[in-house]
């Protein structure tokens, strides 16, 4: 029974939104809400194993140590088999492809582009920690099949080896070890793995990492023999492994890894509920690689046009099928970003025309074309910033919707937000101007008279925050005005005019994706379209 407090007791303080908690003990958790954060770990919250499993400059260094160590032994091993002049000649033509592989892959990542330390990451693994595994793996399955299925005493039992080890046995194992990276960041940056997109690249720079140093021992050793033999020139073993190995198949690696970062990526995008999917896809997707893997392998079998025909009737196609099946899947990200933050907006966290803006790849390359001419370098910086902080808060919206968003969903949003907020006085009118310049996303106004205007009173950052009420006759419909200050001609301002405080925060299950209005805040009035 509730008590008044006394008169010489203090009463006590209120309890703010920011102090509420989607869980309670003793409660019922809401369906789809993650786990309680406080329930023990793998080994226990307390123990010993579980606090340095904890400390991430602890982790960091021992994977940076792990990483070095594979680094150096790679270095030794390709310098003893191509000499040191044969090393160079191999790292300066290796080298070449990757500038323009990497960059198909960032662009590819453009709507969430992943932090630089995955990618340093997944290409280190690839180039460093993968290919040392191949490398003994292979030589290991290949004396064993000289001693076990080849004759060795016959003069093709060498050859027969080698051609057994390269289609059977080498598919599995690089693949296999490529995989390790895709899957290290999948656990460990769950955060950063949102769908078929993230998979694709981060299988692709790998891979790209792998193929580095394969073309480094491989363009090496070749340029030793031609060294041997005398050959010089466009005929040399040299020029004919730079062009299969770098002109005609410089994604061939990175094609056979992506299958392996596609199932990654669906295991990513399925609900938590689907174990045995998010179990599956991945293994099957990894099966694939290796059969692609081996395909090519064997097409050096079977002589020169076997191995145009194999390129051309596999190769080809199943590149152009991924190409399309990643285009395809960034369209989908653009599209949730879209239907994601229309829930921040109604909530009064972003103005109307913002979900718009943020869902078109050229409306965010304007707003941040125009900060830059209008305000500098450092506003576009924080255009960027912004853009990015509300991409990561769609993706984190959807996650909680699957039931994948992990137990620090409330804290992860909320730093999202207050990032969004911090940065709404340079990006919004840059975004709400940038948004003009697309097409209507409904059809033409309807026939007879149109109600008012609707146009965000606060806090959406309103007339206070560099927007001017619409202009009569402004042709874009509800949810559009004239930019502020620095983007657009002067427009009347209202006297009453003023700032107001941050919108008031509340977590919601995200069973709730678009209420009209969630209560994440006050929100203005709704004119329904």
């Amino acid at each position: 029974m509730h008590q008044s407090p006394s008169p010489h007791q203090p009463p006590d303080p209120p309890v703010t939104p920011y102090d509420q908690q989607p869980w309670f003990d003793g409660a019922t958790v809401p369906g789809g809400w993650p786990p309680h954060p406080g329930h023990p770990g793998p080994w226990g919250r307390t123990s010993r194993l579980s606090r340095l499993w904890d400390n991430k400059a602890l982790r960091a260094t021992a994977l940076i140590g792990l990483l070095s160590l594979s680094g150096l032994v790679i270095l030794a091993l390709v310098r003893e088999q191509t000499g040191t002049k044969g090393f160079l000649v191999g790292l300066g033509l290796a080298v070449l492809p990757v500038p323009l592989i990497i960059s198909v892959f960032r662009w590819l990542d453009r709507v969430d582009p992943k932090p630089w330390r995955n990618l340093i990451f997944a290409f280190a693994w690839g180039a460093c920690a993968a290919t040392l595994v191949a490398l003994i793996a292979n030589g290991f399955a290949t004396e064993w099949l000289m001693t076990t299925i080849a004759d060795s005493s016959s003069p093709g039992g060498r050859a027969d080896a080698d051609t057994w080890g390269a289609t059977l046995i080498a598919p599995f194992v690089e693949e296999s070890a490529k995989a390790a990276a895709v899957l290290l960041l999948f656990v460990f940056r769950r955060r950063d793995f949102n769908g078929i997109v993230d998979g694709v690249v981060v299988a692709g720079i790998t891979a790209t990492g792998f193929a580095f140093t394969e073309n480094i021992l491989y363009l090496g050793s070749a340029f030793v023999s031609d060294q041997e033999f005398g050959y010089s020139g466009i005929r040399s073993t040299t020029a004919a492994t730079f062009f299969i190995r770098a002109v005609m198949s410089p994604f061939a690696h990175p094609l056979f890894t992506a299958m392996t970062g596609v199932g990654f990526g669906l295991a990513a995008a399925a609900a938590r509920h689907q174990r045995v999917r998010r179990v599956l896809l991945p293994i099957a997707a990894l099966l694939a690689a290796m059969v692609l893997h081996g395909l090519w392998n064997g097409s050096s079998t079977l002589g020169g046009y076997g191995f145009i025909i194999v390129y051309a009737a596999f190769m080809v196609p199943v590149f152009g099928l991924l190409t399309w099946l990643t285009i395809w899947s960034r369209t989908n990200e653009l599209r949730t970003v879209r239907e994601q933050l229309t829930t921040y907006q109604a909530a009064g966290w972003l103005t109307p025309p913002e979900p718009i803006a943020l869902s078109s790849m050229r409306a965010r390359g304007i707003a941040r074309d125009l900060a830059r001419r209008s305000q500098g370098s450092a506003a576009a910086r924080t255009v960027g910033e912004y853009i990015a902080s509300a991409t990561s808060l769609a993706f984190l919206r959807r996650r909680a919707h699957r039931g994948t968003a992990g137990p620090d969903f409330t804290t992860r949003e909320r730093e999202l937000l207050d990032r969004l907020w911090e940065r709404r006085e340079t990006a919004q009118p840059a975004l709400a101007h940038a948004a003009l310049s697309l097409p209507l996303p409904y059809p033409g106004p309807p026939q007879g008279p149109l109600p008012p205007p609707y146009w965000p009173t606060p806090p959406y950052g309103g007339y206070g925050y560099g927007y001017r009420a619409p202009a009569p006759g402004y042709g874009h419909g509800p949810g559009y005005g004239t930019p502020g200050p620095g983007y657009g001609p002067p427009g009347p301002q209202p006297p009453q005019a003023q700032r107001t405080p941050h919108p008031t925060y509340a977590p919601q299950p995200p069973s709730a994706l678009h209420p009209a209005p969630v209560p994440y805040g006050p929100a203005g009035p709704r004119s329904d379209r």
